[in-house]
């Protein structure tokens, strides 16, 4: 995939969807509760949760809150139903669609201290 289309992907999924610095906001192609977003935004600034390099939020370290497990599990069920549209509107993996969400988010949205996944798997902080 060319830079072009790449980049030109990630500013369609990103602006079609509002991708917020810890998941998607509520829109047409998904739905997330204001409660999830919250659970979330927390973990992120406490370094619970990151960033995967596949455009999904992962686990920095280990969580024994169901409540959190339950509100990363919904905001990814909303990234992955909105990276299959992207692929098929724009011919091109549901991979390419997240790693392009996710180059996205890291360099303009991650707030400096939360974590990102490296390309290795390792977990970064900005």
């Amino acid at each position: 995939m060319t830079r072009i289309k790449y980049l030109a992907l990630a500013a369609a999924i990103l602006g079609a969807a509002g991708v917020a610095t810890v998941g998607l906001t509520a829109g047409a192609a998904m739905a997330q509760t204001a409660q999830a977003k919250a659970l979330v935004d927390a973990a992120k600034a406490q370094g619970i949760v990151g960033e995967q390099n596949d455009g999904l939020l992962g686990f920095v370290v280990a969580s024994s809150d169901p409540a959190l497990e339950a509100a990363v599990n919904e905001i990814n069920a909303g990234r992955s139903q909105l990276y299959r549209q992207a692929a098929a509107r724009n011919n091109v993996t549901v991979a390419a669609a997240g790693a392009a969400a996710f180059t996205e988010v890291v360099s303009t949205r991650l707030r400096p201290g939360e974590y990102y996944q490296s390309s290795t798997g390792a977990w970064v902080q900005k």
